[in-house]
């Protein structure tokens, strides 16, 4: 799938927002990707999906593993275009856990999927989820790369769009000097 489409689908959705946004890792951007808007397509979430699977396709994948809220859609998506069983985790008392019966089996090679990667928190939480079954991180996957500074996961990492998206410590943060309202859209406190 070409970036071009990429962005063609992002505009038509409105998923890119303008204003002042805490972001899910502390950090503030005057800019903020809600991909839950082009999510709610179900048909532009499968084109999307089929192009991140495709990034995968010679990857050995037992299980889509997405992240609530924001990669539970998606890693559905995914996991239907690879044919994979898909589960999420989710949060419970503050920590990332499987919950609804949901397992992983030692040895599962699994293939993680969010919608954005900025610092790669909820990423990380999943895979500390993985190593405490002892199931297999093979790949990384998201819609969105938003990354300020190189994160590695030490596997494949692969997104559908790479953005240059100004992030700030909320001490540096232009817009709090200014005074301008905050919005906080991320999921990660739900």
């Amino acid at each position: 799938m070409k970036q071009e489409r990429v962005i063609e689908i992002f505009k038509t959705t409105g998923v890119l927002q303008e204003g002042h946004f805490k972001l899910s890792s502390g950090l503030h951007s005057n800019q903020y990707l809600q991909c839950a808007q082009v999510l709610q397509y179900p048909v532009y979430a499968q084109e999307l999906a089929e192009g991140l699977a495709d990034k995968f396709k010679d990857v050995e994948i037992d299980v889509v593993v997405g992240p609530a809220m924001g990669g539970v859609t998606l890693a559905y998506a995914v996991g239907l275009a690879l044919e994979k069983k898909t589960i999420f985790t989710e949060r419970e008392n503050g920590k990332m856990t499987l919950r609804r019966g949901f397992r992983l089996n030692e040895g599962d090679k699994v293939l993680v999927v969010d919608d954005v990667l900025t610092t790669g928190k909820s990423i990380n939480e999943v895979i500390e989820v993985l190593n405490e079954t002892g199931a297999e991180l093979v790949a990384v996957g998201t819609l969105v790369d938003r990354r300020s500074k190189e994160i590695n996961f030490e596997v494949p990492t692969e997104s559908m769009l790479a953005v240059d998206v100004k992030a700030y410590d909320p001490k540096e943060c232009p817009m709090c000097q200014e005074g301008l309202e905050i919005t906080k859209p991320g999921s990660r406190f739900l």
